[in-house]
């Protein structure tokens, strides 16, 4: 069966994890690394990836947003529409499978 998404590591369900509780939120990477206790060296490949997957979509503040506080440009990032949805159910469909055994639903019943 292909893969029709990325790759769901923990940590990767980490960030769908906080981007779907504000779905509408944009999140700029700080943040979003702060926020799942990810080194930005792990975080931003897993953006990467999911942005590339249709899940995430970025885009830079405005110039005049960071100038005025005299820091650098940000990044931000928030789920696509079509990201919300896929991303919820790969979230759950990964907690159910990562449940122990004893707790999985069994299909049989």
């Amino acid at each position: 069966m292909a893969r029709t998404g990325p790759r769901l590591t923990p940590q990767t369900v980490e960030v769908l994890r906080l981007l779907l509780a504000a779905p509408d939120r944009p999140r700029y990477g700080r943040d979003i690394a702060r926020q799942t206790k990810l080194k930005t060296g792990t975080l931003h490949p897993i953006l990467a990836r999911l942005e590339l997957a249709g899940w995430v979509e970025s885009f830079w503040e405005d110039p005049a947003a960071h100038e005025a506080q005299g820091r650098p440009r940000r990044r931000y990032y928030r789920l696509t529409t079509d990201g919300e949805r896929v991303a919820g159910a790969a979230v759950a469909n990964w907690r159910a499978s990562a449940a122990p055994p004893a707790l999985r639903p069994n299909p049989g019943f």
